[in-house]
């Protein structure tokens, strides 16, 4: 395992989502400190292909295009899932308010559509998680903006009948949180880190991190929560996570009651709920939190997030800065433009 690329010059983006489609990388709104977020304007859709490293960004519709009408609005803390050549964008917000229209971009023609759906809608949240089992996307937890709250509740849409469904689960489930990762191993969808609060479910900036990881069995609808050992990481929220040959892995984030980030990388076997520290050759990323990490192949790209920085930003003290916490950002924090990659089997010419 080999830290082998680092580039600079892509889209500077924080709390963006993105996902793989054929050998591109399809990246979805996010923000970037200094922009204003308390106007609607079409989300920005970036590009990237994978066999050569070059990022484009697509055209946004004009103003006298009805395909403007299907753009959803530029955001942070959404999810998106690939399914088949489609990708459906679903819940985040900007400075305004949160969503919960359903969003489908075409891979094939680059357009935008709202399709319709039935069923039990969840409400409009952001910071929430969303993975693909089966035919089913499984969105989880969240802060939901009508109530106020962090949730804890598990909505299914199943993309074969485009109805929405409330998971009635079984078991202990996780805490009420946000910025959380869900990864599907199997029929299992795992649920680890994220922001709670003591006084859950409402936001009382009394902050707690679990470290605990915690699957629902899709099959029976059964909350586990295995007894871990090993190298057990530390609570943290806006990290990433990926799977890879059945174990889960887990990169970066930011635990707020230390005021720490991370560039650590753990591995997780479902096997034997063992925790295990891996340590890359290479030069790592540095320390931050809201990237990206997709899976490609044998290879991890990552690219993205906020850091800490030891030149203040001025943008960060505008009165229109944004975080995903609702809170103004830290004058400390430096947004990202860089691309990293985690190769699983490097070659002699990967390295450059």
């Amino acid at each position: 395992m080999y830290w082998t690329v680092h580039l600079e010059g892509g889209p500077r983006r924080v709390n963006h989502a993105a996902v793989l489609v054929g050998d591109k990388i399809y990246s979805f709104g996010g923000y970037c400190t200094g922009d204003s977020y308390r106007r609607r304007r079409p989300m920005d859709v970036h590009v990237l292909n994978t066999c050569n490293f070059r990022w484009c960004a697509l055209p946004i519709p004009k103003q006298n295009d009805p395909q403007l009408n299907f753009v959803p609005y530029q955001r942070y803390g959404h999810t998106a899932v690939a399914y088949g050549s489609n990708i459906y964008v679903w819940g985040g917000r900007n400075d305004e308010a949160a969503c919960n229209v359903l969003f489908c971009f075409d891979t094939k023609t680059l357009q935008w559509s709202c399709p319709q759906v039935t069923g039990t809608i969840p409400g409009a949240r952001d910071g929430h998680s969303a993975c693909i089992i089966n035919h089913c996307m499984y969105v989880f937890g969240g802060f939901e903006e009508d109530v106020d709250r962090f949730t804890q509740d598990v909505h299914a849409l199943d993309f074969r009948t485009m109805r929405w469904s409330y998971i009635h689960t079984q078991g202990e489930p996780p805490s009420f949180r946000d910025f959380h990762s869900a990864t599907a191993l199997d029929h299992r969808m795992y649920i680890f880190g994220g922001r709670g609060d003591l006084n859950e479910p409402f936001h009382s900036q009394e902050e707690i991190y679990c470290n605990e990881i915690m699957y629902l069995d899709t099959h029976t609808g059964v909350w586990h929560r295995p007894v871990t050992h090993g190298d057990i990481p530390i609570g943290r929220r806006s990290h990433s996570a990926f799977a890879y040959k059945g174990y889960l892995y887990i990169f970066g984030g930011y635990n707020g009651l230390i005021d720490e980030h991370f560039n650590d990388i753990y591995r997780f076997s479902s096997v034997n709920n063992e925790w295990k520290l891996v340590k890359p050759l290479g030069k790592p990323p540095t320390k931050r939190r809201r990237q990206v990490c997709l899976l490609v192949g044998d290879k991890v790209f990552l690219f993205g997030g906020t850091s800490p920085s030891t030149v203040p930003n001025p943008a960060a003290m505008q009165d229109h800065a944004t975080d995903d916490d609702h809170q103004i950002l830290d004058s400390k924090l430096m947004d990202h433009s860089d691309l990293h990659i985690l190769d699983f089997a490097p070659l002699t010419q990967d390295f450059f």
